[in-house]
């Protein structure tokens, strides 16, 4: 449920860059999802995923996939998680035991000018746990977001904590260009990743970092 309190989305964002270690992999959506964690806590394993609503967690899930060896965070908003539900339902079917995903719940869709979701009051951590996830809570703010947190960290997941916050409309200026191309070889290389050399008529290939 959207919180009545005054907790903000930069609150939790303090809590979050305060628990993490320099290992784990941040995916974050569009908008102040991004702008904001780049101003707090800008860094190589860090992927910003700019202008497609409702894709960070699919990104996530593969990352998770494909790196088990490591904690995986991602943030994602009420209004792209509902653009594409049936990310959840893979994340609960395919169970990675170190996909984290926080979820964003202000009750509009902001990155795209503050429209009021269809059902801003819709229980996303009854609908995790319907999905699989076990660890699935609601958190209405700061102080207790940062035990859930430490829990998650701590055990097995794939776990799911919904941060209700207000709506932040005023985007925030990141302290980086955000270049799509130069987030994903940096992120490639942050994480020993081979790096994929497309070819005019097909036949690329992953190349070392």
């Amino acid at each position: 449920m959207v919180s009545d309190s005054q907790t903000t989305r930069a609150d939790y964002y303090r809590v979050l860059a305060d628990c993490l270690s320099e290992e784990t992999l941040v995916v974050t959506a569009l908008g102040n999802a991004s702008y904001l964690w780049a101003e707090i806590r800008e860094a190589p394993k860090n992927f910003y995923l700019e202008d497609a609503m409702g894709l960070a967690l699919p990104m996530a899930l593969g990352l998770a996939v494909a790196q088990p060896n490591r904690k995986v965070v991602v943030v994602e908003g009420d209004g792209g998680l509902l653009m594409h539900m049936g990310a959840l339902v893979t994340v609960g079917a395919v169970a990675p035991q170190n996909l984290i995903v926080l979820l964003i719940q202000n009750g509009v869709h902001a990155a795209s000018g503050g429209q009021a979701l269809t059902n801003a009051g819709l229980d996303f951590a009854v609908l995790g746990r319907a999905m699989g996830l076990q660890h699935a809570e609601n958190i209405a703010s700061a102080d207790s977001f940062r035990p859930a947190l430490v829990a998650a960290l701590d055990t097995s997941g794939p776990s799911l904590l919904v941060l209700a916050t207000e709506p932040d409309l005023t985007a925030v200026v990141p302290p980086v260009v955000f270049d799509p191309v130069r987030t994903k070889q940096r992120f490639t290389d942050a994480i020993g990743a081979p790096r994929y050399v497309p070819t005019f008529f097909g036949g690329g290939k992953l190349v070392a970092p």
